[in-house]
């Protein structure tokens, strides 16, 4: 009996020790692990979900950004879907977001009252006039409204700060319109589309992807961005902790946005329905088409500068004149230059 009650306290030690060897394994797994997802040195890039279609949405079905970004030792991080600019910036406050795409008009409503984002991209606009447009004041078909004077009097759904409400205004000044006549009915742009197909508005400045749903419902076009002296670029931005402290994953991420953008140009097919061919979000027949032609119009993102002040000074005019904009905004303070800033990163075909 003394033999086996030996043999026994041998075996246990064995096993204490193997459960003790496991379990130094297993933190040190975890603490491998944690690096690998990011230690407080290392960058993440957190993104809204890109949905169906367009460059992003290729780039995480293919795992494009995690390539790239492994190779300066950072990682992308893909969120939840928002309908706006403003909806996607309460992601930015709640942390679970710090890259976004808007236009100039959102972001100045935003760092009106925090300066905690910088743009570091803008786009271009189209200026071709057989592209499709991107925007449009609507109003239903059988409506008496026929100009943009004839809106006096009239409510207007537009989005609070945003692209929406400063293309009205200037359609309001160019048309030597004071803006207090034209109620500003401000609405999101499910609101919005809400709204108009219940004739709760008189017109509605449509903007993205609402704009072609409402036209092919009937709805009768006034005029678009492009019949006015539009200055509001399309951005990206990002948190200023992200571009401060991690400018090479920044520009990593805009360098892979750009090489895709050009490949849509190019062969625009394969970057729609990208992940489902049938479906909610889903485009088949005319809309689809819309999109194909849109992408080969689409000009690529570039690098902001301070050259870029004046287009932010010029939206953030039209906004302190009509006083959406309580105080003004120094462009230098809002162009982060990422040309200076981040050092040459690994690159490499995005495919």
């Amino acid at each position: 009996m003394s033999i086996f009650r030996h043999r026994s306290r041998v075996l246990a030690a064995a096993a204490a020790a193997a459960a003790l060897l496991g379990l130094t394994s297993a933190c040190g797994d975890e603490a491998k692990a944690g690096g690998s997802r990011g230690g407080s040195g290392s960058a993440v890039i957190k993104l809204k979900n890109p949905g169906n279609a367009g460059p992003l949405a290729y780039a995480k079905r293919e795992k494009i950004l995690e390539r790239r970004l492994k190779a300066v030792g950072a990682r992308v991080e893909w969120g939840g879907s928002y309908a706006s600019f403003t909806a996607t910036i309460d992601a930015v406050r709640a942390g679970s977001v710090n890259a976004l795409e808007g236009a100039i008009s959102p972001a100045l409503g935003y760092l009106a009252n925090s300066r905690d984002i910088k743009i570091f991209s803008v786009t271009d606009p189209v200026t071709d006039r057989t592209a499709p447009p991107r925007d449009g004041l609507v109003v239903p078909a059988k409506s008496p409204v026929r100009s943009v004077k004839d809106l006096e009097g009239k409510q207007v759904a537009v989005n609070k700060g945003g692209r929406g409400e400063y293309l009205l205004l200037l359609a309001l000044r160019q048309n030597g319109i004071p803006a207090d006549k034209v109620k500003r009915v401000y609405l999101n742009p499910v609101q919005g589309a809400s709204a108009f197909a219940t004739g709760k508005v008189d017109a509605w400045w449509a903007i993205v992807d609402a704009y072609p749903e409402v036209v092919a419902k009937g709805a009768r076009v006034l005029l678009n961005g492009r019949d006015l002296p539009d200055r509001d670029l399309n951005i990206w931005a990002a948190r200023t902790e992200l571009l401060n402290k991690h400018p090479e994953a920044v520009k990593v991420f805009l360098d892979t946005l750009r090489e895709l953008t050009e490949q849509e140009k190019r062969s625009p097919e394969r970057f729609q329905n990208v992940f489902l061919q049938k479906g909610p979000t889903a485009v088949s027949g005319a809309r689809l088409q819309d999109n194909l032609a849109k992408a080969r119009f689409e000009n690529v993102p570039r690098y902001a500068g301070a050259e870029d002040g004046k287009y932010i000074d010029d939206v953030a005019g039209v906004f302190r004149q009509y006083g959406v904009l309580p105080a003004a905004i120094p462009a230098a303070e809002v162009i982060f230059d990422l040309r200076g800033a981040a050092s040459p990163a690994p690159s490499g075909r995005a495919s």
